[in-house]
């Protein structure tokens, strides 16, 4: 089992997940035209002031992207990357710097966003980069997905917005935050169930609607959103908690206070769950990809790529304390 520090210096478990993703995990060979595409897109939007922050923001997003989506046409990979570089960018300036001071202008910010992905997309006098950003993004997402794959997406994009106004909310409150709420909210507030809806565009294929809601499919997604917010909270914490402050909700907080335990305990106890939900998104990627030429196993093979990236990425020094 693989380790981190926490502020006080302890030796704290963390998840190990070879035996589900093992790695090394299939990259994309545009990795590094990803990268020069979303710096140059940053100069087209600029949504970070700081050139340092940009650039690490570019770095992690291309090569996180480059997981996902090993097997995407240029174009495909592209896109992905520019929206989610978006959203992060977006969480990290309007929802963590400034969501829990100002709450009220973070509800704004995010109505402009509602109304234009509702499809108001007339420019206004209030129009910043966000919004320009957010309004090329959309318009290159209709022009490739179907009209079913771009009204899944627009949906995920709204709880996206939801889970960053919830989250900053609770950011002076987390003692409100139940742990049924937080697991419930938490794949929202890491994306990755919209990074499961690019994939469906950027690899073109679609499930139908009874492929969706079958018992396989259901449980698939739902392993790797949980695995992937709850290894992001571990890698997370100690920078979180060096801030100083209110210690922001996250699964190793909450398990402390719904568990009654140390903090050590709470690391191991979440350790477990990121395992036990890893193996389980394992079995069912080997379930559905038996049949290795239908759109159930390109689902699962798309979802095995989004773990994979999500496992990768918290290894980057943006985790760093």
């Amino acid at each position: 089992m693989s380790h981190t520090r926490s502020p006080d210096s302890r030796t704290l478990p963390m998840p190990d997940l070879r035996g589900s993703f093992p790695g090394p995990f299939a990259t994309s060979p545009y990795a590094d035209a990803i990268e020069e595409q979303t710096a140059h897109w940053l100069r087209t939007f600029p949504l970070i002031g700081s050139p340092g922050e940009a650039k690490a923001l570019c770095n992690i997003t291309a090569h996180g992207v480059a997981r996902v989506l090993p097997t995407a046409d240029r174009d495909g990979v592209f896109l992905c990357a520019d929206l989610f570089l978006w959203l992060t960018a977006f969480d990290d300036v309007h929802g963590e710097y400034e969501g829990g001071r100002d709450t009220a202008r973070l509800v704004r910010r995010i109505s402009h966003c509602v109304h234009l992905l509702a499809g108001h997309d007339e420019p206004a006098a209030d129009d910043d980069a966000y919004i320009a950003a957010l309004r090329d993004l959309l318009h290159r997402f209709r022009e490739r997905a179907t009209p079913t794959q771009y009204l899944r997406l627009t949906a995920h994009l709204r709880d996206n917005l939801f889970g960053i106004l919830w989250e900053a909310h609770h950011l002076d409150r987390p003692d409100q935050v139940t742990l049924s709420d937080y697991c419930a909210m938490r794949p929202h507030t890491v994306f990755v169930r919209t990074v499961m809806a690019t994939a469906e565009v950027a690899l073109r294929y679609e499930l139908t609607e009874d492929q969706r809601a079958s018992t396989a499919v259901r449980e698939l997604e739902k392993a790797v959103a949980d695995l992937a917010g709850w290894i992001n909270d571990l890698a997370s914490y100690a920078k979180e908690t060096e801030r100083g402050g209110p210690t922001p909700p996250s699964l190793p907080t909450l398990l402390i206070r719904h568990r009654e335990c140390d903090l050590e305990e709470a690391f191991r106890l979440a350790s477990r769950m990121c395992e036990d939900q890893a193996l389980t998104a394992r079995l069912r990627i080997t379930e559905l990809t038996v049949n290795s030429k239908n759109s159930l196993a390109d689902h699962a093979r798309a979802m095995e790529g989004i773990a994979a990236s999500y496992v990768w990425h918290i290894g980057h020094a943006r985790y760093g304390a």
